[in-house]
């Protein structure tokens, strides 16, 4: 049975924890009750599920023993640690591809160890010194994947299957996040790369919130949405307030809750699930209390997803689109 809105998963994603403690200390050198602080903090918000974001915590740099510290804060806090997301990892960077493949190959084992069931993996690279140098570090122009060299994509393909096939003998679905100026920047070209890697454990995180934000020309966000929903297995939801002047080539935009901002969300929720997405919603939001504003985004969606009403008459009809498929056997009966 799909689930429906009262029982969808939706989690928090960690985004407002440093990785260095007022005190100076490193999350990867911190003490289970330290872990534990930060999932009670989320847990008091309303959260039961948490995405472990190695912006965090690197839990491919954990040992065994690490990790089976941090599966049990978790517990002790009343969260399952339901997915990881790696970042800035990207295993094709010029630099440090292979050292960052290796890194998310740990990753994998790491949330296998932790019971996650999802991993996030995309292609975009370190934040620049400019990138770091602003309030937002979306307004500065970041690393760019080469849009036309074949070897490099062919390099994408053969990694990101490499990864799929590893997460799927841990029993992990792998998801590639859409980010700007990346192989996954697009609707084209997420879904060309998806489906060039074939995996049915590997699919689409449409992040659109991720370029939304961008100050200039954008695609739009609901054509985006359009292309990539029917591939998507996980999804990061964040929304933006933005403005446009092509009259002075001025672009801006702000973080907003999911209800407030350009996307939206309602619409953008029923076509997901209408087009088959059953995968966990993550919310994120920069700026402020972002954790407050992910707990009111998690209360919104709860209010647009479907019933489990609405979700039976969905399920029923894949059902029976999935009956209607001509058996291979059948045809060949005379």
């Amino acid at each position: 049975m799909s689930p429906s809105r009262d029982d969808w998963p939706i989690a928090a994603a960690m985004l407002q924890f440093p990785a260095v403690d007022r005190d100076g200390t490193s999350t990867l050198d911190a003490a289970p009750e330290a872990w534990r602080a930060s999932f009670e903090e989320i847990r008091e918000t309303g959260f039961d599920l948490v995405e472990i974001n190695d912006n965090w915590l690197r839990v491919g740099d954990l040992s065994g023993r690490r990790l089976d510290e941090l599966a049990g804060a978790g517990r002790d806090a009343g969260v399952d640690l339901t997915s990881v997301c790696v970042v800035r990892s990207s295993v094709i960077d010029p630099e440090v591809g292979l050292e960052n493949l290796a890194y998310s190959h740990r990753t994998l084992e790491a949330a296998a160890r932790l019971g996650a069931g999802v991993v996030s993996v995309g292609f975009h690279r370190p934040l620049t010194s400019e990138q770091r140098d602003r309030l937002w570090f979306w307004t500065a122009q970041g690393e760019i994947d080469a849009p036309d060299d074949p070897e490099n994509w062919q390099l994408a393909v053969a990694r990101i299957t490499e990864l799929g096939r590893h997460a799927a003998q841990l029993g992990l679905d792998l998801t590639l996040e859409m980010y700007e100026d990346t192989y996954l920047g697009t609707a084209a070209s997420s879904v060309r790369l998806v489906t060039e890697v074939g995996l049915d454990n590997v699919g689409l995180n449409p992040d659109v919130g991720n370029l939304v934000r961008l100050h200039r020309p954008i695609d739009d966000w609901r054509e985006t949405l359009a292309a990539t929903l029917p591939h998507a297995n996980y999804w990061h939801v964040k929304n933006y307030h933005r403005d446009e002047d092509p009259a002075t080539g001025a672009y801006t935009a702000l973080p907003a809750p999911l209800e407030l901002g350009l996307i939206n969300y309602r619409h953008a929720v029923r076509d997901a699930v209408e087009a088959g997405f059953r995968g966990t919603f993550v919310c994120e939001h920069y700026g402020g209390d972002g954790l407050s504003v992910a707990a009111l985004n998690r209360d919104y969606l709860r209010r647009v997803l479907p019933s489990a009403e609405r979700m039976a008459v969905l399920d029923g009809r894949e059902a029976l689109v999935a009956s209607a498929v001509t058996d291979p056997r059948e045809e060949m009966v005379s």
